[in-house]
């Protein structure tokens, strides 16, 4: 089982995924979560809880990426599991995500909180 949690800030939305990304219900349910952010600039997807991802998952992310870039979207995959990080780097994708530092994400962070102080 899937849960996700979505935290906006400005035009930043971090995507919190905590379980397992194996099956067809939670494969669509991640893309749908991701697909409804069209009014952020940057999409962080925190990947650190999850548990499993299956090929469907992996590929998942691949479409994710690819919708983002065409709608001017930055993705970004903050903080993956090992186990993300093993299909990963197995299905080959690993080079064509972005997989953002702790210090990248410190800054995406504190720009989307001067904005949104700006904006408020």
């Amino acid at each position: 089982m899937l849960s996700i949690h979505v935290e906006n800030l400005s035009d930043l939305a971090i995507i919190e995924c905590k379980g397992r990304i194996v099956s067809s219900e939670s494969v669509f349910k991640l893309r749908d979560v991701v697909r409804a952010q069209t009014a952020a600039s940057v999409i962080a997807l925190d990947l650190s809880a999850v548990e499993a991802i299956g090929g469907g998952g992996l590929g998942m992310l691949a479409f994710l990426d690819r919708w983002a870039r065409d709608h001017d979207i930055q993705f970004k995959l903050f903080s993956p599991s090992r186990s993300v990080v093993d299909g990963l780097m197995h299905s080959r994708l690993m080079p064509d995500l972005e997989i953002a530092t702790l210090h990248e994400m410190m800054d995406i962070l504190a720009q989307a909180d001067s904005r949104y102080d700006v904006a408020a």
